[in-house]
């Protein structure tokens, strides 16, 4: 199973694999997900294959841990989920980035953005400026950041945190850190939280969180607010009308009022980019900023 998901793996333009037991497979080659007709499987391959990707990463797939994401090589992102969580037999998605880091020179040539959209991005990470890469699953968000970031001076330290490592970037100084999940007696697990409290001891010049979605996000503002600019982040969120409310609902969950979240993002982040995907096809969609309103609530124009 594991050569004959190699040989999937490693084809020009794949993006995204998709297993659902023993229903088959699906891909994704950059024009929509299509049936894998080549592959069969068991659902009893299919978790023994879940479950050594899995252990690839130095993580565990069980009964106790039944949905793991892991970093199963370079580029290469998965997440397992086995039943009865899923109703259809044990299910691995699969996320190919591709080991090459891009700079954004590259997505110009790759039609993902304009030169002017260049500068703009550029001019704003070589001046210490912060950026906030908004879309949608799939829309590239990881890579826009990653190719930015690309544009810091060889002098700065950059320090990353993630759950599961993907960002690869084309800069000499880049340390990658990532969550740990508790050990099979409940332990040792290590948040993303107390990973932004541990990065701001390590000397990091330009600090980026993965994908802002969890609590994290208070201490990340403070740090951002204190010094620590010139990083970046993602966030979910399907067009820019909605960065807003997304990011007011994820700071509910650090105990953040929509108010004094809109202080603290608006003076954290310099930009927000957003980027979409349309018929398999990715591009930077619209640059806004974040501002607090008259009502004192987050707006982003």
């Amino acid at each position: 199973m594991l050569s004959q998901l190699d040989e999937v793996i490693r084809r020009p333009g794949i993006t995204d694999i998709l297993i659902n037991g023993d229903r088959g497979m699906w891909v994704d080659e950059g024009h929509g997900l299509a049936r894998e007709l080549s592959w069969v499987a068991t659902e009893a391959e299919v978790r023994r294959l879940a479950r050594e990707l899995v252990a690839r990463g130095g993580r565990h797939l069980d009964e106790a841990h039944p949905c793991v994401d892991v970093r199963a090589g370079q580029g290469i992102r998965v997440h397992a989920v086995l039943p009865p969580i899923s109703g259809v037999g044990t299910v691995i998605s699969i996320r190919v980035a591709g080991a090459l880091a891009r700079t954004l020179s590259d997505l110009v040539d790759g039609g993902m953005m304009t030169a002017d959209q260049v500068e703009r991005i550029g001019s704003v990470v070589r001046s210490r400026g912060t950026l906030l890469i908004a879309g949608a699953a799939g829309s590239g968000k990881t890579t826009l950041l990653a190719a930015a970031l690309a544009e810091a001076p060889a002098t700065e330290r950059i320090i990353v945190l993630e759950d599961v490592a993907e960002l690869a970037i084309a800069h000499p100084h880049v340390v990658s850190l990532e969550t740990r999940q508790a050990n099979i007696e409940g332990a040792g697990a290590l948040g993303m939280s107390e990973l932004v409290r541990h990065s701001l001891r390590m000397r990091p010049d330009r600090l980026v969180l993965g994908e802002c979605r969890g609590a994290e996000i208070g201490v990340f503002l403070t740090a951002l607010n204190t010094g620590h600019g010139g990083g970046g982040t993602t966030l979910h969120a399907n067009s820019l009308a909605e960065v807003a409310p997304r990011l007011e609902s994820i700071g509910m969950l650090a105990g953040l009022s929509p108010e004094v979240l809109a202080r603290h993002a608006a003076s954290a982040w310099d930009f927000v980019v957003f980027v979409e995907r349309n018929a398999g096809v990715r591009r930077v969609a619209g640059i806004a900023e974040l501002t607090v309103g008259p009502d004192g609530l987050l707006q982003c124009q």
